[in-house]
């Protein structure tokens, strides 16, 4: 059995606006599979291809990005290597906010007054910090 979502349908479970998939049609990002009366169907897969566009973006891509993103080949070395290059991106992103977390752990539970002046919270949140002597 063929199943097909109607674009309230799709809306819901991609937890995006109807007025979003309809830009995302027109900008090549997804395709619908025809009509259903004057809505338009998608095939069930298109959520998928919603998660990934949701990601990319949270990842700082552009749509005009992402829509290159999505018919790539492994031939298209600029578009791998702009990727390769926000992956390094993202990298020192998640390492300066997992210090962060663990900054905030520390602090959770410090007993230093005030907080941000303990060494063990400066340590974990700036850990190449230069100390600077009066």
């Amino acid at each position: 059995m063929d199943t097909e979502l109607d674009i309230a349908k799709v809306a819901e479970l991609a937890g995006v606006t109807a007025s979003a998939l309809r830009f995302y049609e027109r900008r090549g990002l997804i395709a619908s599979r025809g009509r259903n009366g004057l809505r338009r169907t998608f095939a069930p897969e298109v959520i998928d291809r919603l998660i990934l566009i949701r990601c990319a973006q949270e990842a700082g891509f552009t749509l005009a990005q992402i829509a290159r993103f999505l018919v790539a080949t492994p031939g298209d070395d600029e578009l791998r290597e702009r990727m390769g290059q926000r992956a390094q991106e993202l990298d020192e992103e998640i390492a300066r906010l997992m210090r962060m977390r663990d900054s905030l752990r520390h602090a959770s539970t410090c007993t230093h007054s005030p907080l941000v002046e303990c060494p063990d919270f400066k340590s974990r949140l700036l850990p190449d910090a230069v100390s600077v002597q009066p």
